[in-house]
Parts: structure tokens; sequence; C-alpha cells
């Protein structure tokens, strides 16, 4: 099979740029549906439609129910056949732009993304994370290309909460690792291929950047600032990540999220915390080197990333909640796959309870 590597058509990243989305959208459509959380219209809002009205735009608003589900895609389906929209905005957080993804996907209109946090890489990838109306992980919906646009304000993404671009830092992290697990075992890549040199050495950056940058852009946005790590971070969790993941591969740590959706006391932990813990569970997996782990759980535990079931919100362990997890991560349809050598649930069980341990000792409990 052919080598494959894909991206968003413009990536755009900058201060100030949400204020610019009527210029920038302006290119693919006259009347957008804008996606955007209740919340996120009132801190953004005017500035949004200030910025389509400039434009000569007329932007149609919808608040977002909270989860990409088939119910909320369909619901904004019609909106947009109502409306006789030509654009779809999605303005937020991950679940908005999977939605707004799959909404153009379906009503074939061009996609503009504009993330308010860095917290996942979700932005730049064809792909929908479908989850059931109660937020249990269903299924992945595979889109035929990326989204045209993927625009970037540091300014507004450093004013968001601190833990939610270390739970990007978190989603970021399993990049590289899955990547290598896909081409250890030369599976496809989300990208319908094979991986390229380009997604390896992209995904290999992405690591490399967050070791480098991700404590000196913590303490940076715990003053408040926006610093040249800060946006190094930025563009690792979303670009990097992004091209690095879909063009790369996913594989462990995907699955072991997906696995820990099933257990309602994980709903409250952002997706790229499950992520972190995730990545460790695949590295004892794969046998790691104890440095390698040493340097992954330790990173985790700097930047405040769950490295124990306990941090993830697991108040009772029993072999068999912890069972439930390990069968959902090893589902037929699932990224579990593509590691270098079969994988059973039991063989997940023991090494989710093993990375607890050593979540446990890292952290001297």
């Amino acid at each position: 099979m052919a080598k494959v590597l894909i991206s968003p058509g413009k990536y755009l990243q900058g201060a100030g740029e949400l204020g610019n989305i009527g210029k920038y959208t302006k290119v693919y459509g006259s009347k957008p549906l804008v996606i955007i959380s209740e919340g996120g219209y009132k801190r953004n809002g005017e500035k949004i439609k200030a910025s389509f009205q400039k434009e000569a735009m007329q932007a149609e608003f919808e608040f977002f129910n909270g989860e990409c589900s088939k119910s909320e895609i369909d619901r904004l389906k019609k909106i947009v056949e109502e409306k006789s929209c030509d654009t779809v905005v999605g303005i937020g957080g991950g679940k908005i732009f999977d939605t707004a993804k799959a909404v153009a996907y379906y009503c074939k209109t061009p996609v503009v993304i504009c993330p308010t946090i860095a917290s996942t890489d979700a932005p730049c990838s064809a792909l929908s994370v479908i989850y059931t109306n109660e937020g249990v992980f269903e299924e992945y919906l595979f889109l035929p290309k990326n989204p045209d646009l993927v625009l970037m304000d540091t300014d507004v993404i450093a004013k968001s909460p601190v833990r939610l671009t270390m739970a990007g830092i978190g989603d970021a992290l399993a990049t590289y690792f899955e990547a290598r697990a896909c081409l250890r075992k030369d599976a496809d890549t989300c990208a319908g291929g094979k991986a390229t040199e380009a997604a390896m050495a992209l995904a290999k950056l992405c690591y490399d950047t967050l070791l480098k940058e991700g404590l000196k852009a913590k303490l940076a946005l715990e003053s408040g600032v926006c610093t040249k790590s800060v946006e190094k971070i930025i563009e690792a969790n979303t670009l990097l990540s992004g091209i690095g993941f879909e063009s790369g591969g996913l594989a462990g740590a995907h699955a072991i999220h997906n696995g820990l959706t099933v257990l309602e006391e994980c709903h409250h932990m952002y997706h790229g915390e499950k992520v972190a813990f995730g990545t460790i569970t695949q590295l004892v997996l794969e046998n790691e080197d104890i440095d390698t782990l040493a340097e992954v759980i330790e990173f985790c535990i700097e930047l405040g990333l769950p490295v124990t079931l306990k941090q993830l919100g697991v108040k009772k362990v029993t072999e068999e909640k912890i069972m439930e997890v390990a069968k959902a991560a090893a589902a037929e349809n699932d990224t579990l796959h593509n590691m270098p050598f079969a994988i059973t649930p039991e063989d997940v069980y023991s090494a989710i309870m093993a990375a607890d341990s050593m979540g446990k000792y890292f952290l001297g409990e």
C-alpha cells in the first residue's frame, strides 16, 4: 500500500486572529453556521459577530449541546439545510470540532475550525470521534478530507484554563509512541496508507517539543502570559500532533482512553488526561525500558497529568472494573490491534494495573 500524508488546507496561528475569522472564512462561503458553546459565545461572540459583519457575511449561530453524538450531528445538519448555510465553522473545543467536521461532511460544505483551547489534536484531522449521548465512545467517523482552515488565536488560548493546555500535552504525548508502534506493525494509518518519513519526523518533533517546552509553557500560562514556549506547545498540541497521529497512526494509548470511557468515574477527566495514562499503559505493554518510562511518568507528574487510576477518578479499583476497561480497549474495531504483537484483554488489564503501580511509585505513594 502507498504511503499517505494528509493535513488541513491551511493552518494559521497568531495573536488576535479570532478577530479576523470573517476575512478568512469568506473564501469558503458567505453564510456560515457557527457552532459554539453558550459560554464561548459570551466570551467571544461579539468579536466573532463583528468580524463576520465587517465582511458582509450572514452568520447563523447555534449553541452546542455538549456531546459529539449522532443525534447532535443530525440536529445541526437540519439547521444547515433549513438556513441554507454554505459553510460550517466550529469554535471552541474538541467535541465541537468533531461535530462541525461531521456536519460539514454530511452537508457537503467547507469547514473552518477555530480552537479557543489547545486541549486535543482534533482540529487538524479528517476524523470525528462519535460518542453516545451519555459520553461513552461509540465509533470513529473517518472523513474524506481535512478541515479547510484551522485558525489558532494564541491570545485566546493563553487565557483558557491551564489544565486544558496540559490535557492537550497529554494527548500529544501519545503521538510519537503510537506512530512508532504502527510503523513496527506496518499498520495502515488514519490517512489510509502507510506512514511517511515526514509524518514520523513530525511525530518525533512533537514529543521532543513537549519535553523541552512543556514545563516552561505551564509556568508561563500560570502567570497569565503567552511566551514562545506557549506558542510552541500550542503548535505541538495542534499541528504536530494532529498530522503525526493521523498520518503516523493510532495504537494502544487511544484504545486505553476509549476503554476508560466505560467508567462513569472517569467522565470528568479530559480526553488528553486519559490518553496520558493510556500512553504509560502502552509503554508497559511494549515492555519499554525504565528510563523512557521514568521520563514519561515524571513529565506527566510535573505537568499535573494523571499517572494513577485514583488520579483518573477511580475511587475503588476492582478487577471487574478494570477488566471492563480492558475488554473495551481490546474491542475488534479499536486501534489496540495496531500494536506490533497480539494483545488480549488480560494483557491490557495487567498493563493498566502495572502502570497504576508505577505511577504510585514515582509519586512516592
